[in-house]
């Protein structure tokens, strides 16, 4: 009988450990996703110029990066999140109240329409929100509630909740399939 060199066993399990950590390191993003309107689960903007878009995390694969959700008073809820760089990760979050067709929607300002945007390790190291003086628009190209799909463009402007300076979100774009 062969028995297993217990060393030689610590130094594979080792090796896969060091495999597995690199393999689920944050993926550079060259480009920004199409969103064709189709449900194809797309999401994707230049965060201060950075571009950002949803990724999971090597040790957590089951993590839900991308959804959105009918509420009852036709509205939209939408989250798209990075744990990439965990334990560093980030999501937006984008309310939508009253959209009943294709057309462009005002972020903040006098609208219930909002977005949101955090950094956190654990718990929020800033948060980010459109309010009156922070706006911006997303454009709905899609809303397909027969095959569930919303897909669309956003920019937007929002304040720090921490007193950090403003971010600035462009080329944002999304194509999701609502639950």
């Amino acid at each position: 009988m062969i028995s297993a060199n217990p060393i030689s066993m610590k130094k594979i399990i080792a090796l896969l450990a060091v495999v597995l950590f690199f393999s689920s390191c944050k993926k550079d993003i060259s480009a920004l996703p199409d969103a064709p309107g189709t449900g194809s689960e797309k999401f994707g903007a230049a965060v201060n110029g950075k571009l950002w878009v949803p990724q999971k995390f090597g040790i957590m694969p089951s993590a839900q990066i991308l959804e959105a959700r009918y509420e009852p008073d036709n509205s939209f809820v939408i989250n798209a999140r990075n744990f990439a760089s965990s334990p560093n990760e980030s999501e937006f979050e984008f309310r939508l109240k009253n959209i009943t067709a294709p057309g462009v929607y005002v972020l903040g300002g006098d609208s219930e329409n909002s977005a949101y945007y955090v950094e956190r390790k654990v718990t929020p190291t800033g948060e980010w929100k459109t309010n009156t003086q922070h706006t911006g628009t997303i454009t709905i190209t899609v809303n397909d509630k027969t095959n569930k799909i919303l897909a669309g463009t956003f920019q937007f402007q929002a304040a720090s909740l921490y007193g950090r300076e403003p971010i600035t979100v462009t080329d944002g774009r999304f194509d999701v399939k609502v639950q």
